[in-house]
């Protein structure tokens, strides 16, 4: 989604914004998360060595936004398998082909256009965290270094629109290097690390919800998510 997924006057508060009435397909499965977390871990636990650092650190309940670095496919589906609590992933819609698309619906996974600004998604997303559900988010938008170098406002807007508290995960070594058998992946059985850290609040406790407080939170949250992924460098060696 570029920009921010509300777009309003600068002033205006963003939860002002209509969302109601728009088209939806139903709030996301929790109990298709739950079987898509657990498909992930016996794919993830089976095909490589996850070594899994902080998972206690997530809330046990309410929501949740996870905030994962992407440097590589099998980023989302890692945490999947390794998180302690079926997650909601925001996913781009051309992931949905094929016999993906109603599989990865079925387990409670959300499609996003990220050509504009796709309220749909948005709906359904803000959806899951009210039922008290772990949403999944690359902040990025796309697949790159994977260092939370540029941020997209949307983790911004659903933070605080939610109220949810954010867990910044470090996934490392999925993209160290190409595996023998299958370039596209990480080597068989190599170790990939999966660092989750502290939860913290996007918002500046005052409740504003305007442009410029979640221009504000965006930057919070970069230097949140960059701290994060330094320290689970270091506690990895990565």
């Amino acid at each position: 989604m570029r920009g921010h997924p509300g777009r309003g006057e600068a002033g205006r508060e963003v939860s002002e914004l209509p969302l109601k009435g728009l088209p939806s397909k139903g709030l996301p499965s929790e109990r298709g998360a739950e079987v898509g977390r657990r498909i992930g871990v016996g794919l993830m636990y089976g095909l490589w060595k996850p070594r899994v650092l902080g998972a206690w650190k997530v809330p046990v309940t309410g929501p949740v936004i996870f905030a994962v670095n992407h440097s590589h496919n099998i980023d989302g589906p890692m945490v999947m398998g390794v998180a302690p609590r079926p997650t909601h992933f925001l996913i781009k819609k051309e992931a949905f082909v094929g016999p993906l698309d109603p599989f990865l619906t079925a387990i409670g996974q959300v499609k996003v256009d990220r050509t504009g600004t796709d309220r749909g998604a948005i709906t359904r997303a803000v959806d899951v965290l009210a039922a008290g559900g772990a949403l999944g988010i690359f902040p990025e938008g796309t697949r790159g270094e994977g260092d939370f170098a540029a941020l997209r406002a949307g983790l911004a807007y659903f933070a605080v629109r939610g109220n949810a508290p954010i867990v910044p995960v470090a996934v490392l070594g999925s993209s160290d290097r190409p595996g023998r058998l299958i370039k596209g992946l990480p080597p068989l059985r190599s170790r990939v690390d999966v660092v989750f850290g502290d939860p913290f609040e996007a918002g500046d406790g005052s409740g504003r919800r305007t442009r410029k407080a979640l221009d504000e939170a965006t930057e919070r949250i970069q230097k949140q998510l960059t701290a994060h992924l330094e320290n689970a460098r270091r506690l990895t060696g990565r």
